[in-house]
């Protein structure tokens, strides 16, 4: 997991999401917003259509810190909100959906 530092509360989701600048991928939206504060914070929202169980949405929440908490390093302070669509099935039992799910983090994140 990551601290609590580097963390977006649900407040300042919504403020993200309502003051949007968006990149697209196949199955995930990346929504940022310039931050006042001296590092990067990010989180994820991934509804309840989109997996089946709490256990494969604790799964994908931390192959997504893993995957982001090395790459957002810039040297201007944004605050990332990666949505994943309601068509997007996330199974953690499927490789195939593991293996989109990395491909779209990172192309969104190569988008920054």
């Amino acid at each position: 997991m990551i601290s609590k530092k580097n963390r977006l509360s649900e407040r300042e989701v919504k403020k993200v999401l309502t003051r949007w600048k968006p990149f697209f991928s196949y199955g995930i939206v990346l929504n940022y917003l310039k931050n006042n504060s001296k590092k990067n914070r990010y989180a994820v929202v991934i509804g309840w259509k989109s997996v089946k169980t709490n256990v494969a949405r604790v799964f994908f929440r931390r192959r997504f810190y893993d995957l982001v908490s090395d790459r957002l390093e810039t040297d201007k302070w944004y605050d990332f909100v990666f949505v994943v669509k309601k068509q997007t099935k996330l199974d953690k039992n499927d490789e195939k959906s593991i293996l989109n799910f990395k491909k779209d983090i990172k192309f969104l994140l190569n988008k920054i």
